[in-house]
């Protein structure tokens, strides 16, 4: 575990903390009706050490030459991990509530998902390791965009902010949303023709 995958791991164990954190309002309303502020700071803390982190793996990884085979494998790994979990959250919100994250285009998210693992696991057979992409990344970035949107109407509810405007900032997080998982299921393909270009120099 070099300063890069430590980074990274680190992003990987903050995930469950902001889940646990973000639902607590909603399993234990009880005891948090009256101090449901305290989440917020906490949970904007968490997202954003963690996309800092993100930032700073890659960057200890190139400037100390700490570019392995694992690390490229483990930093993407990550990514998804931490987004699913924040998209899971806002998703429960949508059930609750209704609004944030529409299950249906989660569904989508996790096949996408998936089967971009299921193709590099594919590719390691063949001793080929595949890092992520330009279209990989622009997702990426739009995922934490719209996890970004996302907390920030779940922020103005727990603060009974801008209550008839909330409509309409749910609306915007929905349409970031809807534009990141295209991006996603664009890269996905970028991906599978990638495999498939990779297995046809093989034959």
């Amino acid at each position: 575990m070099n300063l890069a995958n430590t980074l990274t791991l680190s992003r990987i164990i903050s995930a469950p903390i902001f889940f646990i954190i973000y639902l607590l309002p909603r399993f234990f309303p009880q005891f948090l009706s009256k101090n449901v502020i305290w989440t917020i700071p906490v949970l904007w803390a968490i997202f954003l050490i963690s996309e800092i982190t993100d930032y700073f793996d890659g960057l200890a990884a190139r400037k100390l030459n700490l570019t392995s085979d694992f690390g490229k494998l483990f930093d993407p790994f990550a990514d998804t991990l931490v987004q699913l979990t924040y998209f899971l959250c806002f998703v429960i919100d949508d059930i609750w509530n209704a609004g944030i994250l529409s299950v249906i285009l989660f569904l989508i998210i996790i096949y996408r998902e998936f089967g971009i693992l299921f193709i590099r696991n594919l590719m390691l057979k063949k001793n080929i390791t595949l890092g992520a992409r330009i279209l990989g990344k622009i997702k990426t970035v739009l995922y934490i965009i719209a996890a970004g949107a996302a907390l920030l109407v779940a922020t103005f509810e727990r603060l009974a902010f801008y209550g008839n405007l909330l409509p309409y900032f749910k609306t915007g997080a929905l349409i970031i949303f809807i534009i990141s998982v295209i991006f996603s299921v664009v890269s996905f393909i970028d991906y599978l023709l990638i495999f498939q270009k990779t297995g046809k120099a093989n034959e």
